[in-house]
């Protein structure tokens, strides 16, 4: 027989994973149990390989996150976001160090919303010098990739004992890029942020500039930089308006182009809530680069400048005038025929009419002589009371820290001479502000605000105090309509806005107190509309010199009123000021006044005189009333539109007997007190010997 063979294990393991045989009909007809014996075995094993195929999906799926993971971190960290290694938490210089986390600074808006502010993050590079093996090496590499950088310097930051040294303060995202591919162990970043201007020169001066550290340096951010930290996330909203900050600096310096000045100021002011809606001083800098300004770019003509004011001071005068009760706008006039004489020295007027003037004819022909004789009828005590009303003998609470104070003649020294002088401008140096914010409260009704740089909610009555009655301020807003329909600023004038003001040409003084040769100050102040103010306009060019078309002339009335009419016919319609009809009989009414106003009939038994002091009541002596600078006027006088035709021996004005007498004895007084006089002081000399060649008044266009 032949023996079996052993079995085949393939064979057993074939069998048993064979699929199983189904019983016959009969054997299930048979009831037998044998489905359930023969298939227990295959159900177990289906049982075993889905447990391991579920355990096995499961590995593959863990694994498949877990490396999908890793290859999204290190996408993220050398593709999308490459981060630079984190400094050691150890690092003993952190206490030393004197960077700290930026803790945020406020923007800075104009009364729109537009941004003229703010801060935001930028990456500074730092080194560790003590971890730094060649700093040659280093220096020369980093210069490679940040041009900007002087590789000589950079090896004495990278060089010493130190162990921390900024070597840039602000990286673009590039930049930071490119420093970390160097891979060199000592260099480092640091968040900070970094304050930028998106409006370039506009509003430098207003706004100021912040250190490299972030504190306020000047203007609007130094005074306002503990609230600019402490409140981050709340912009500081101020009363500048861009668009007309815009307008007006274009003026401004087309202005001083054209006349070929040193410089210039503007202003525009609401004249009934004190907002500075726009502020110009020129030459100006990029905010954003002040390490490049020179002083005379950083230096703000508008708030720390002081000038003599020149004739924009005679509205001033008249307002006075008109307030204490000395003069009427209708019947009181002035002599303008000779010349006043003080001592050794001369005030006369410049191209004037050589005869008596009434009120309006001062202010619109700009006469030194009519304003020194106005202001003589209220004398030196009241007039420094009413400069000191005006706000012309302090400095000025406007919310920047760059002000100055006025230039004044002490109390005991504000004699006859100083109010004369200042009467037309001179003798006093105040700023472009004093002067706009005096001139508001005359043309608003009377109220002086202080002026503000922030921005006021609509319909706020800000506080003031009154100056003048508001009978005052209507003669005066009528007297400065004059003014430019007829007088010096013609060229200022824009249809259907009555735009009134004051021209004013004042030499400039020197170092050592007396007056320059050929430098002056051009300016025009004013306000608009006449009819219901709403602002107030200040233009002023630094030196300006004549031109082929101002004939030779560089006065306010070829300079700076031309130029404030620009201005507002650029910022009316953006101020939201629709022109009125220029002939609407109304409007002409309210702001209108004749240059020769009529004079009531004189009472029974006066008689019309000549100007000249009333018989029986002394004549002054004889060296002032008979000299060379009194002769007849000039053949061919100056051309000034509706300039009245007087013939010299005709009595100019049939004036009441009460009323010239006054003005006799004021010119007694005043006669007998220049032949006593003597002149000691420099400034009161010097004030005195220019103000006949040097006259302030301006050229009627």
């Amino acid at each position: 027989m032949n023996d079996p063979s052993p079995p085949d294990p393939n064979a057993t393991i074939a069998y048993q994973l064979r699929e199983p045989v189904r019983p016959s009909r009969a054997e299930a007809r048979g009831g037998r149990s044998w489905s359930a014996r023969a298939g227990q075995p295959d159900l177990a094993r289906r049982a075993v390989l889905e447990r391991s195929r579920g355990r096995l999906v499961m590995a593959a799926a863990g694994f498949g996150l877990l490396f999908g993971a890793v290859g999204l971190k290190a996408t993220i960290a050398t593709v999308i976001d490459p981060r630079e290694p984190r400094r050691p938490v150890q690092r003993v210089a952190q206490s030393a160090s004197p960077a700290e986390t930026a803790t945020g600074r406020a923007p800075i808006t104009d009364r729109n919303g537009e941004i003229l502010a703010v801060s935001l993050p930028v990456t500074a590079l730092y080194a560790n010098p003590r971890q730094i093996d060649d700093p040659a090496d280093v220096a020369r590499r980093l210069a490679r990739v940040l041009p900007q950088l002087d590789a000589s310097r950079l090896v004495g930051r990278l060089t010493g004992d130190r162990q921390f040294s900024y070597l840039a303060r602000a990286l673009t995202p590039r930049e930071k890029q490119a420093v970390n591919d160097l891979g060199v162990a000592g260099l480092h970043f640091e968040e900070s942020e970094r304050r930028y201007y998106p409006q370039g020169r506009a509003a430098v001066h207003v706004l100021g500039n912040v250190d490299v550290d972030g504190a306020g340096l000047s203007g609007m951010e130094r005074y306002h930089d503990e609230r600019l930290r402490a409140r981050a996330h709340d912009p500081l909203r101020t009363s500048i308006d861009i668009r007309v900050q815009l307008a007006l600096r274009d003026a401004v310096a087309k202005a001083i182009d054209d006349y070929t000045g040193i410089g210039g100021a503007g202003v525009v002011l609401d004249i009934n809530t004190g907002e500075i809606m726009a502020m110009v001083s020129l030459p100006d800098y990029d905010a954003g680069d002040i390490g490049a300004a020179t002083p005379e770019q950083r230096f703000n003509r508008v708030t720390v400048g002081t000038y003599e004011p020149g004739s924009t001071f005679k509205l001033l005068t008249a307002a006075a005038a008109l307030d204490f009760g000395t003069a009427n706008v209708n019947t009181s006039s002035f002599n303008a025929a000779s010349p006043i004489r003080y001592g050794r020295f001369t005030i006369s007027d410049y191209k004037g009419k050589g005869r008596w003037l009434t009120f309006p004819e001062v202010l619109a022909y700009s006469s030194n002589l009519g304003a020194a004789h106005m202001a003589q009828g209220f004398g030196p005590q009241r007039q420094r009371e009413f400069m000191g009303r005006m706000g012309m003998l302090s400095r000025i609470g406007v919310e920047i820290t760059e002000t100055a104070l006025p230039l004044v003649p002490p109390a005991n020294g504000w004699r006859d001479i100083n109010m004369m002088t200042i009467s037309f401008g001179h003798g006093i140096s105040v700023t472009p502000l004093h002067v706009v914010t005096g001139v508001s409260a005359i043309a608003n009704g009377g109220i002086l605000r202080t002026p503000t740089l922030l921005a006021q909610p609509p319909g706020t009555q800000r506080p003031g105090t009154r100056v003048l009655t508001e009978r005052t301020s209507e003669t005066m807003r009528r007297l400065m309509r004059l003014v430019v329909t007829d007088g010096s600023g013609k060229g200022a004038d824009v249809p259907g806005y009555f735009v009134g003001g004051k021209t004013g040409t004042a030499q400039k003084t020197g170092p050592r107190g007396g007056y320059l040769p050929n430098k002056r100050i051009a300016a025009f102040v004013g306000a608009f509309p006449m009819n219901a103010p709403r602002y107030a306009i200040y233009v002023m060019v630094d030196e300006p010199n004549p031109n082929a078309r101002s004939h030779g002339y560089a006065t306010a009335g070829w300079v700076a009123a031309p130029a404030a009419g620009s201005v507002i016919s650029r910022i009316a319609p953006v101020l939201g000021l629709v022109p009125e009809n220029p002939q609407e009989p109304t409007i002409l009414q309210s702001v209108g006044i004749p240059l020769q106003p009529g004079r009531p009939t004189p009472r029974p038994g006066a008689t019309a005189a000549a100007p000249a002091p009333a018989p029986g009541r002394g004549t002054p002596p004889a060296p002032a009333r008979t000299t060379p600078a009194i002769a007849p006027r000039p053949a061919t006088p100056t051309p000034v539109p509706n300039a009245p035709t007087l013939a010299p021996p005709t009595p100019l004005r049939v004036t009441e007997v009460e009323t010239m007498w006054e003005q006799a004895v004021n010119r007694i007084r005043f006669s007998m007190a220049a032949q006593a006089a003597t002149l000691t002081g420099t400034a009161e000399a010097a004030t005195l010997r220019n103000a006949a060649a040097l006259d302030r008044a301006d050229e009627v266009r």
